[in-house]
């Protein structure tokens, strides 16, 4: 069999888009003898030169715009989406579980005990608005109340992110405190976290902010780092792959047939042979595959609890930004007109630990991090952490989680190298 060309419509500009073409490779280097092209892409842009003219066997793209889509429906070739926003009705097409996604992030917030979830979206993805329906849904059925602000679309032509900061950051404004906000994705909560910012509202202690897709890049320099949902996009790029796979296999099938026939019978010349396989696959293609996320990567954004109690709530807010600096619980008292037993038993009732069992929980969650996302030596990571030395960090660390930090680190890793 010749080498099938296939190229790859898929914006290499963001994690997301990442995922998805890790997990085409892989089908690719299992499953697949391909020629693949692929060029930079970004999110939303206009199409690329080369696709009026390109000439393959196949196609994989996250087809977000009606340009696009006319362009590919020209093309005769078989192609798979990876986008639910559906510009391209009528074809096979893969998508991550919105439905699920929005569950999960209200799931998060009730766990922490908020009564005012909000939703940042964007109209200009059919995917934000699936997720802010089914947020919107579960959050009034859990007797929350709900809130919601969408932001001009990113790439609409006037859109002017100082604009944009100013709107949304009178919006958190007016909201009650505290508030737990989903964003659409990641790229909207860090605009959220900068308008906090601005606004001088604390995260997460007074506005919680969780984002989508786990950029590590967008989550790791926001500040404060943020928590994100982890979308399981190998999968569903591993699943484009093999569903455009058997389309191609199919496509072959059905021009061998139709040659065959043409020695027999004329050929009206109504349909393409392509077009006739893409009728075929509309109706004998299983649903899409809907990926469920994988997760939750909790960071600083929502590392909180919802508390009425201002002292207390001060107290939660020392103790995360001073964890690092190797505080004690009388660095606690310092800043607050509170004894020492009086801040042990409302923060005890309030947060269930102790002010020292908090201050080790967000050491400990900085250890984790920097184990499973840096290169760094134990000794660096229990100076970045607030411990002096790196023999008491690891005996802290195997008392709390069974495993020494190098253990730690290396299970932490085994997914991704498999």
């Amino acid at each position: 069999m010749p080498r099938r060309s296939v190229a790859l419509l898929i914006e290499t500009s963001n994690g997301h888009g990442r995922g998805l073409l890790d997990g085409v490779i892989a089908y690719v280097k299992e499953s697949a003898d391909w020629s693949v092209f692929l060029t930079e892409q970004e999110r939303g842009a206009v199409p690329p030169n080369w696709l009026k003219n390109w000439r393959g066997d196949g196609i994989i793209a996250r087809i977000e715009t009606d340009d696009i889509a006319d362009q590919l429906r020209d093309l005769h070739v078989p192609i798979v989406d990876l986008s639910a926003t559906r510009h391209f009705k009528g074809i096979p097409w893969t998508s991550t579980d919105d439905m699920a996604i929005a569950a999960l992030a209200v799931q998060h917030f009730m766990e922490r005990g908020f009564h005012n979830l909000a939703y940042c979206g964007d109209p200009g993805f059919a995917w934000s608005n699936l997720r802010r329906d089914r947020y919107r849904e579960l959050t009034l059925s859990a007797e929350r109340k709900f809130f919601e602000y969408q932001s001009t679309h990113r790439y609409a032509p006037l859109f002017d992110w100082e604009q944009e900061k100013t709107r949304l950051g009178h919006w958190l404004t007016t909201l009650p405190r505290p508030v737990a906000i989903m964003a659409c994705y990641d790229f909207q909560a860090q605009q959220v976290l900068d308008a906090c910012r601005q606004s001088r509202i604390a995260v997460p202690e007074s506005v919680a902010v969780l984002g989508v897709d786990n950029d590590r890049l967008i989550c790791e320099l926001a500040e404060p780092s943020l928590s994100s949902i982890i979308q399981d996009t190998h999968a569903t790029g591993y699943e484009a792959a093999r569903l455009l796979d058997q389309m191609m296999d199919l496509q072959i099938k059905a021009t061998h047939h139709l040659h065959h026939s043409n020695r027999h019978h004329p050929v009206d010349g109504t349909k393409p042979p392509i077009d006739q396989t893409l009728s075929t696959l509309t109706t004998t293609t299983e649903p899409p595959l809907l990926t469920k996320p994988l997760g939750i990567m909790v960071r600083e954004s929502t590392d909180t609890l919802a508390i009425d109690d201002h002292e207390i709530s001060e107290a939660l807010q020392y103790i995360r930004r001073h964890a690092h600096a190797n505080i004690r619980v009388t660095d606690v008292l310092k800043t607050l007109s509170l004894s020492r037993r009086s801040l042990e038993h409302r923060f005890k009732k309030l947060v269930g630990r102790t002010p020292h069992e908090e201050i080790q929980r967000v050491r400990l969650n900085s250890v984790k991090r920097l184990l499973s996302e840096t290169e760094l030596s134990i000794t660096a990571i229990a100076e970045r952490s607030g411990y002096e030395h790196g023999e008491y960090m690891t005996s802290v660390f195997r008392r709390v989680t069974g495993l020494t930090p190098t253990e730690y680190r290396r299970e932490r890793r085994k997914p991704s190298e498999s």
